[in-house]
């Protein structure tokens, strides 16, 4: 879910929130009909809790000078950090990922408490996972959603950035789901490389095309990529490549950590707290991005399957999650951990602004125009 929608959440719900949401939500600083009403929700909140009104200059302060200086300020709270001993192996025997340095980067989380990599730029060495799964002859699956005007305005630079960064020099073929199959670009691929086209339906709501891609996928995957590709990424249309992502992130089952949650204490994750709903979850380990997510075509079918389930479960109940198919992900990942984590290098939010532990770019998110795609 984009920040856009996450400040609209914050601003209708502004009275029960502290001001860290209202200053993350960027009301203060935007010059926009929503500022004096949000500041309104402010002073109420101080009124409400007096020992706080000793720091509200500092608040004020921070809130005048703009949503990219908070979170420059989030992004100097320290994260958790890997607490194996150097020289551990994450698996048995010669596995690829035992050659990942996980205390090359002490600024960051480089392991998860259950032994999964979280992968950073200068942890691996990219020329030998390349080599490792080139000896294995192995294919890898991309699937993208391109429906209505999402393939207009995205696909084109999405499928020509994929072919300079995603897995270049292995075998991939991209799956595109599409409501239109003959407007869909034509990209000049390399060798090994293709792209395969499949009509779906074009839902009314946003929201159920978002969720119900889950169905499509594992369909897919139980009568065709499964016969084709050992590997399967299923990522949002409207990105853009911008540096390698590359086999380092090939995994049993891969998730990726929200750019905009890994520095947030885990508190101010926007997960499902309805118990009515199948996305409910308490708390989680981390806040995982619905844009990026793989793994091995078992695993992904598994996964998707999963949702869809969960998700029609609420709709026979008539709910809806809070953040639709990224809330059912994330309850997923709650009960079944990932193998790996890939860092918010691989799927990175301008809008954050400067972050020190950001070495590199892989993926970013192109320029949102909900407005207009989601008529």
């Amino acid at each position: 879910m984009d920040l856009t929608d996450r400040e609209n959440l914050a601003r209708q719900n502004c009275q029960s929130l502290n001001w860290y949401c209202f200053v993350t939500a960027g009301g203060f600083a935007k010059k926009t009909p929503h500022k004096e009403k949000t500041m309104d929700c402010f002073v109420r909140f101080l009124r409400k809790r007096k020992k706080v009104l000793l720091f509200s200059p500092v608040l004020v302060l921070v809130a005048l000078y703009g949503p990219l200086s908070v979170r420059y300020i989030e992004g100097l709270i320290p994260m958790e950090k890997c607490q194996l001993p150097p020289g551990s192996q994450l698996r048995p025997g010669n596995h690829v990922d035992n050659s990942l340095d996980l205390w090359s980067r002490t600024d960051v989380q480089t392991c998860t408490y259950w032994k999964a990599p979280v992968i950073w730029d200068g942890m691996f060495n990219p020329q030998h996972y390349d080599e490792v799964y080139r000896r294995q002859n192995v294919t890898i699956a991309l699937t993208v959603f391109a429906v209505g005007r999402y393939l207009d305005i995205y696909l084109e630079k999405f499928l020509s950035s994929a072919e300079q960064h995603f897995m270049v020099g292995q075998r991939v073929i991209y799956y595109v789901f599409t409501d239109d199959p003959d407007r869909v670009p034509q990209v000049k691929l390399s060798a090994g490389r293709i792209v395969t086209v499949i009509k779906v339906l074009r839902h009314s709501r946003w929201q159920d095309i978002s969720m119900l891609r889950m169905k499509t996928i594992a369909d897919t995957i139980d009568s065709l990529i499964h016969h084709q590709a050992q590997y399967v990424f299923c990522l949002d249309v409207d990105q853009e490549f911008v540096g390698r992502f590359g086999t380092e992130a090939l995994g049993d089952l891969v998730a990726l950590f929200h750019s905009y949650y890994y520095h947030k204490p885990k508190f101010f994750y926007t997960l499902d707290h309805n118990p009515k709903s199948a996305a409910y979850v308490e708390q989680g380990d981390m806040y995982y991005h619905a844009a990026v997510f793989g793994g091995t075509w078992q695993q992904v079918k598994t996964l998707t399957q999963s949702c869809y389930w969960a998700i029609m479960q609420d709709k026979n109940n008539q709910v809806e999650a809070l953040w639709h198919d990224e809330s059912h992900l994330n309850k997923y990942f709650w009960l079944h951990k990932p193998t790996k984590v890939l860092s918010p290098e691989y799927c990175w939010a301008s809008a954050i602004g400067y972050r020190s532990d950001i070495h590199v770019v892989r993926l970013v998110w192109a320029e949102k125009q909900y407005s207009f795609v989601r008529q």
